[in-house]
């Protein structure tokens, strides 16, 4: 028998083969809540708030955001193992491990914040349409129907392949930063040295871009979908990649558009509107700017559209024990149906009043970040608890990590309450 040379690789037998296709399917099975969890957090709020960073304050913020990206990393890989090593999700959790009263504190914040946040995904639903000459009050009952349809109907799974692929038009902001020519000098040191304002304006970006990255619904779903598809400890290496991937990469995009923006229209104050945000897409696609911009902003808002009610939904059918799966009939999970059918008629009712959605998008990110130290402080807590996770404890690097996370936004969104309150009297 000729023996194989040490540089030639043996091939693979038709079972070696099955075996590889198999490990890859199951890769692509497990990976995608935290992946699609992070991408629905670049939705209509996300977008807003990111290009209103660059708009108002060019590249100050990039910093900042460096910060909130490692607390963001931390957050969802704690998520993550949570629901795998316990096979519960967070609300299910908070339920067992706390007091009746810090359960009902927890779900009303998530409450209040996601029927908000449904409402900002529905207002991106239609400021996307109203960029393609179509008014907003055909456009989102229409979108509601339809998001509905999809995951009552069972075909959620499929929608989410179409909504991500729609969302992956915002690939083209680092493509927009390179052509649009920024000052890199600049950028560099915006993103490496603190960058800090006292102005209240500069707080309440600040909350806001907390409150859009470090979203609680994120926290919700991730941990919902991850027991929804039955993921069990063996899995636990794929899909803390698929957290921590998750999130660092929408976070790149995320500070891609910050730099986009700012190269493009970076100076000129907040945004008003969603052609404005568009601008940044100018060296890309030229005139297709505005068509290139509303393509990603209506895929990304109908993907959202969809994650945070079922968020909501999760939480609220976790935290009274009752049946919830998209998988489920009405009759089955009426709970759970009904959370997530009353926010979407909610949602897309509020857009229909007269405002300007630019406005009511980021105002809502700000609501998001002060409620977001609430979220931390529970997954902070459970991680570090050793009869809920045993050996998947947090460690010293973790502890860490998740208590200057937890103290820092904290002391963010306190602040923005102390400068408010000073406001009224007309201090600051």
């Amino acid at each position: 028998m000729t023996p194989l040379r040490a540089n030639t690789p043996a091939r693979a037998g038709p079972a070696e083969r099955r075996l590889q296709g198999g490990r890859w399917r199951a890769v692509l099975a497990i990976a995608g809540p935290g992946l699609i969890s992070a991408s629905a957090g670049n939705d209509a709020g996300g977008i807003a708030t990111y290009a209103s960073a660059g708009s108002e304050f060019v590249y100050r913020t990039l910093f900042f955001m460096v910060v909130v990206t490692i607390a963001y990393v931390a957050v969802q890989e704690m998520t993550a193992r949570l629901a795998v090593h316990t096979g519960k999700g967070l609300a299910a959790l908070i339920r067992e491990q706390f007091p009746l009263r810090w359960t009902a504190l927890a779900m009303t914040c998530f409450a209040v914040a996601n029927v908000g946040l449904v409402v900002t995904e529905f207002a991106g639903i239609g400021a996307a349409f109203e960029l393609f000459g179509v008014s907003r009050y055909i456009a989102v009952p229409l979108a509601a129907v339809a998001i509905w349809i999809l995951v009552v109907g069972g075909s959620y799974r499929h929608a989410e392949r179409i909504f991500l692929l729609l969302s992956l038009v915002f690939v083209t902001y680092p493509v927009a930063m390179i052509l649009g020519h920024p000052d890199w000098t600049l950028v560099g040191s915006s993103t490496v040295l603190p960058h800090f304002e006292g102005s209240k304006a500069f707080v309440l970006l600040g909350v806001a871009l907390v409150g859009t990255t470090i979203t609680p619904y994120i926290q919700l779903y991730e941990a919902g979908a991850l027991v929804d598809r039955g993921v069990g400890p063996a899995e636990y290496g794929r899909v803390r990649l698929d957290a921590i991937g998750g999130a660092i990469v929408s976070d790149v995009v995320s500070m891609c558009i910050i730099v986009a923006t700012g190269a493009a229209i970076g100076g000129s104050g907040v945004l008003t509107s969603a052609a404005e945000a568009a601008k940044a897409l100018r060296p890309v696609a030229g005139s297709l700017a505005e068509l290139l911009f509303g393509l990603g902003l209506l895929g990304a808002s109908a993907l959202a559209a969809a994650v945070v009610p079922l968020s909501t939904a999760y939480a609220l059918a976790e935290a009274v024990g009752v049946e919830r799966s998209v998988s489920r009939t009405f009759r089955e999970a009426p709970v759970f149906l009904g959370v997530f059918t009353a926010q979407i008629v909610v949602g897309a009712l509020v857009v229909l009043l007269p405002g300007n959605l630019i406005e009511l998008i980021v105002n809502t990110q700000v609501l998001e970040g002060l409620i977001t130290p609430v979220t931390l402080a529970f997954v902070f807590v459970l991680a570090c608890r050793r009869e809920v996770l045993g050996e998947a404890v947090n460690g010293r690097l973790g502890r860490a990590v998740g208590a200057v996370s937890v103290v820092g936004v904290g002391a963010l969104s306190l602040l923005l309450v102390v400068l408010a309150f000073l406001g009224w009297f007309g201090v600051g």
